[in-house]
């Protein structure tokens, strides 16, 4: 999302922000659709995932999600940074650490049932956790390390890494946008032009999610939330970037789905074709973060808070999955995990794929709901108020 408007003056840098008692659940609403196209995108052979983002953009599910949670954690921790803001950062690292651990004990679980019952090799190679039932002593040590990271886990040792070095960066912003951007943006070359990443697991494996690369999404994302909590805009002066960005989106959308409709009916052709490492995940090549800022900017000024779809009972229950999204995302992959094993069993006929990511997202969202209950002492969450009190 975009800051808001204002004048870039000390007196405008106030803690307290016009949006207090304002309630914006864009930010939530879109993280959880991301949390839910990551499910549907994480099953093999899924043809519901030719109509997630991913069909309509030069970026996916990913992206958004890294860029909502940078802009959320300037949200939550700036306003109290001198408080407790390192220490929340922290703590929630360590949550973030213990639950990816967590994450991978039951998902290993879930691959190793399987593969004894079934002995199905397709388990074993596309969820990459060969190397953990051969030699489990050492595999779990560089899963503690954060350096083993099978097929579906890659996503939150991304963004532990992100949140480790966020308090260094707000410390940055707070003197200066570029004493944050500009190092975040060298890094992000060098890392782009190198081919630099971090060291995986086993010998020869990278990160799938290049921090270095990565991390200039995240900072971009948290630049725009510090501003928003300062009441003052990051970049006033390009009213070039409103029309612009509609018409990235609007250019990229049908090329992305050429290539889906390809995917799925390969007698069409495909009509523009871009060389492969332009959308290299790994790195985060131009085209991706583009593709993702564009969509952000289209939102931020074409979707208002009191959206239909945002406070419609179905979603609000994607607004709740996105305030629960570390439960949620679990959730979803360890279902995205049992759904392929379902699928391979069953069968990948459409109607069988279909109900397979129905109850799926029913459970993701049941789960949030439950969450939010227990949140609330007991009682069910209200149905959204966007509207500003007298």
């Amino acid at each position: 999302m975009s800051a808001a408007a204002g004048t870039n003056t000390r007196a405008d840098r106030s803690p307290v922000s016009p949006w207090r008692g304002i309630l914006d659940h864009r930010l939530d609403f879109f993280r959880g659709l991301a949390l839910m196209f990551i499910f549907i995108d994480h099953i093999q052979d899924n043809r519901v995932s030719y109509f997630t983002l991913r069909s309509f953009a030069f970026c996916d599910a990913a992206e958004v999600f890294i860029f909502i949670s940078g802009c959320t954690a300037a949200l939550a921790y700036t306003p109290v940074f001198d408080r407790e803001g390192v220490t929340r950062v922290y703590r929630r690292v360590w949550q973030l650490y213990v639950a990816h651990v967590c994450l991978f004990m039951i998902f290993n679980a879930e691959v190793a049932y399987t593969l004894k019952f079934h002995h199905n090799p397709l388990f074993y190679d596309e969820l990459q956790v060969g190397n953990y039932l051969e030699n489990p002593g050492e595999a779990f040590i560089r899963v503690l390390l954060l350096q083993f990271q099978p097929s579906l886990l890659n996503i939150l040792p991304l963004y532990i890494a992100l949140l480790l070095v966020l308090p260094f960066f707000i410390l940055a912003i707070r003197r200066h946008f570029l004493l944050g951007l500009v190092p975040s943006a060298t890094l992000y070359l060098v890392a782009s032009v190198t081919g630099w990443n971090m060291p995986g697991f086993p010998e020869g494996r990278l990160w799938f999610f290049n921090p270095f690369a990565w991390q200039f999404l995240f900072a971009i994302a948290v630049s725009l939330g510090f501003a928003r909590t300062q009441v003052w805009a990051l970049l006033p002066a390009m009213r070039w970037l409103p029309p612009v960005a509609p018409g990235f989106a609007a250019v990229s959308g049908p090329i992305a789905l050429s290539w889906s409709l390809h995917d799925a009916v390969p007698r069409i052709p495909k009509f523009i074709v871009l060389p492969d490492t332009w959308f290299d995940k790994t790195m985060l090549p131009p085209a991706r973060l583009v593709g993702v800022l564009a969509l952000a900017v289209v939102a931020d000024r074409y979707v208002s808070r009191g959206a239909r779809f945002i406070v419609s009972r179905a979603g609000w229950l994607v607004v709740i999955c996105g305030q629960n999204s570390l439960h949620v995302f679990c959730l979803g992959i360890l279902l995205a995990v049992l759904a392929n094993f379902i699928l391979n069993l069953l069968g990948y006929g459409a109607v069988v794929q279909i109900v397979t990511n129905l109850i799926g997202l029913a459970i993701m969202a049941g789960v949030g709901v439950l969450i939010a209950w227990f949140k609330a002492g007991g009682r069910l969450p209200d149905a959204p108020d966007t509207r500003a009190p007298a």
